[in-house]
């Protein structure tokens, strides 16, 4: 018994020996599971923070690129300018009662869209029937093109048409609401031109019109000493008017009728307009056409008029009379005075006579 207690005993110390040391064992395994959780804990905390960082560095590498990127784009196009512009407008209400014409100098047309493009407008707007759509479009039209995205940062042609597109529409829509709640049935014709940095775009509906002067090569003066004419003038617009094919096709469309003189339905000339709300439903639309070109060096002037300039003025003898004054020093607004007392004065113009003259001076 004595051997069988002394033995119980002597494996009971042993089993207490091993458990002691397992226990051990397993204090120590498991501290080191805990270790090598916290280190897998930490770890995942270091890499989680290295993303952060890494996704910070990328977010501030990718805002200075950007700014970098409008940075250059404005040095690039403040270096690009090489010019400024100078412009001013003229009018006479001729034998007419009352003068139904409205026109637009913005020579910063940036308002409350400012940014790193130059941005310029200019514009004429010919009533008919009154002077009530002219002056709404005087006031709308260029606003409601900067809203509808006209670009302010990095030039984008095709979004610049779109957002003069956009314009004209919107302000048609709206005129023809507020026309038809206050009675008036008026209606106007337009010339406008935008220029954003180096790019100059011209929209039109009726029959006012942009010439543009340009010389045969880049840099050239406005005449040689020998007097030989060096500007050719362009026509930059197309005239709207029922008689042309294109015009009497949609307006046939839509039912309406032109009669011998050349008039939708006996009594309106153009055939695209602002307004002219009891003319919309036989095809009169406000839908531009519109066009664009980049300055060179050899773009001197662009002379906008209404139709009652035009209807004295040839595009050439226009050019040639503007670039005479200019060649004499004249100031532009002497220069767009003279134009119109010439067309009312001495060339017996009737109608309301508006110009304006937009002078491209190389710095």
């Amino acid at each position: 018994m004595a051997t069988t207690t002394q033995s119980s005993n002597s494996m009971s110390d042993t089993e207490c020996s091993y458990d002691k040391h397992k226990r051990e064992d397993d204090f120590e395994e498991s501290n080191l599971g805990l270790a090598k959780k916290q280190r897998t804990a930490e770890n995942a905390m270091e890499e989680q923070a290295t993303r952060r960082d890494s996704d910070v560095d990328k977010v501030s590498e990718e805002e200075t690129n950007k700014n970098v990127c409008l940075k250059e784009a404005k040095q690039s196009m403040e270096g690009k300018k090489g010019f400024h512009i100078e412009a001013d407008a003229a009018e006479d209400k001729g034998s007419r009662h009352s003068m139904e014409d409205a026109w637009v100098l913005l020579p910063d047309a940036s308002f409350d869209s400012p940014g790193t493009l130059r941005c310029a407008h200019f514009a004429i707007y010919d009533g008919h029937g009154g002077r009530l759509a002219a002056e709404y479009a005087k006031k709308h039209l260029h606003r409601n093109v900067l809203s509808a995205g006209l670009p302010r940062e990095l030039l984008d042609v095709k979004a610049a048409k779109k957002a003069i597109l956009d314009g004209f529409r919107k302000t048609d829509e709206s005129l023809l609401h507020e026309s038809a709640s206050g009675g008036w049935q008026d209606g106007a014709t337009a010339v406008c031109v935008w220029v954003l940095g180096q790019t100059v775009f011209i929209a039109n509906i009726g029959d006012a019109k942009a010439v543009l002067a340009r010389s045969s090569e880049a840099g050239g003066s406005l005449n040689h000493s020998d007097g030989e004419r060096l500007l050719k003038a362009i026509v930059l617009t197309r005239e709207h008017k029922a008689i042309y094919p294109q015009e009497r096709a949609r307006i046939q469309k839509a039912g309406g009728s032109i009669t011998s003189n050349g008039r939708l339905q006996g009594r309106l000339e153009v055939s695209r307009a602002f307004g002219d709300r009891q003319f919309k439903k036989v095809g009169v639309v406000a839908t531009p056409d519109i066009h664009s070109f980049d300055l060179t060096g050899r773009e001197h002037f662009i002379i906008l008029g209404c139709d009652g300039l035009w209807g004295v003025f040839g595009p050439s003898d226009a050019v040639e009379f503007v670039q005479r004054l200019l060649k004499e020093g004249l100031a532009v607004t002497s220069v767009s005075r003279r134009l119109i007392r010439e067309a009312v004065i001495e060339r017996r113009c009737k109608d309301n006579c508006t110009a304006i003259v937009i002078v491209f001076r190389r710095e």
